[in-house]
């Protein structure tokens, strides 16, 4: 059986990680069905380097932010160069964006004014939101909703709320994306949210090279194992990944506007 179509939504294939080996990364996702990809930035560096991959790359996409970790250091020069890359042409969201309250890298006040600002910059440019967000649903929710996120429409990224959660930010035009912690055997709530979320608002992700997902936990996550995130949402939904996955993609296709 061919494998089917996929879109990996969040990767950071311009990361230190994939430097050895990138071309070998790319051509196992291809083999595996992963026919598009979105790389994220988390900063100035990390987004230009997206950018410059993307330009290389003809199945690679790019996003540029400032994650929350790194919104302490989110100073006038940094977003004025996050809004120069934002109108590259390969560039087709604005994130990773968002709110960490469990890890607190950045003051809560950086957090936030970063996060308002970078909404405003997808307003903008006309472009969806990459939402990061951990222990932080009700701010980050509040702020969503403040923005009108989903005028721009945007993706929470490696979604993990419960189906209220997911409920609200449905509410607020947002796509869900699920990721590897799905195929965990202690998911909690993932495989409810799994079900609950309508199929033309699902997509799914690797987060490489975080997040492998069961069988490969430990260590470094690609592209090419995104089919196992698929396949295990497939399985909670009751249906089969060669209808599920092309659709998954579909979203992903319709939300960042690529062919």
């Amino acid at each position: 059986m061919s494998a089917p179509e996929l879109f990996d939504t969040h990767a950071h294939l311009h990361f230190p990680d994939f430097a050895d080996d990138l071309p070998a990364v790319l051509a196992r996702a291809r083999a595996a069905g992963v026919s598009r990809l979105l790389t994220i930035g988390a900063d100035v560096e990390t987004s230009a380097a997206a950018v410059a991959l993307a330009a290389r790359e003809a199945n690679v996409w790019a996003a540029v932010g400032i994650h929350p970790h790194d919104a302490g250091e989110a100073d006038d020069g940094a977003l004025a160069e996050i809004e120069r890359l934002a109108t590259a042409p390969r560039v087709v969201a604005v994130g990773e964006i968002g709110l960490d309250f469990f890890r607190n890298l950045s003051p809560r006040d950086a957090q936030e004014r970063t996060l308002r600002h970078l909404l405003d910059l997808a307003r903008r440019v006309g472009k969806p939101a990459l939402i990061h967000c951990r222990d932080a649903h009700e701010e980050t929710l509040a702020i969503l909703g403040e923005a009108r996120v989903g005028e721009v429409g945007g993706i929470m990224h490696c979604f993990s709320g419960d189906v209220t959660i997911a409920r609200r930010c449905l509410d607020l035009g947002l796509t869900i994306s699920l990721a590897g912690p799905v195929t965990y055997p202690n998911a909690r709530a993932l495989p409810d949210v799994a079900r609950f979320v309508p199929a033309d608002r699902l997509v799914v992700e690797t987060d490489c090279p975080y997040l492998p997902p069961q069988g490969h936990r430990g260590q470094r996550n690609e592209p090419a194992y995104l089919p196992l995130t698929a396949a295990r949402v497939a399985e909670l939904r009751g249906e089969p990944l060669a209808t599920l996955g092309p659709r998954m993609s579909d979203n992903a296709r319709r939300l960042l506007r690529v062919a």
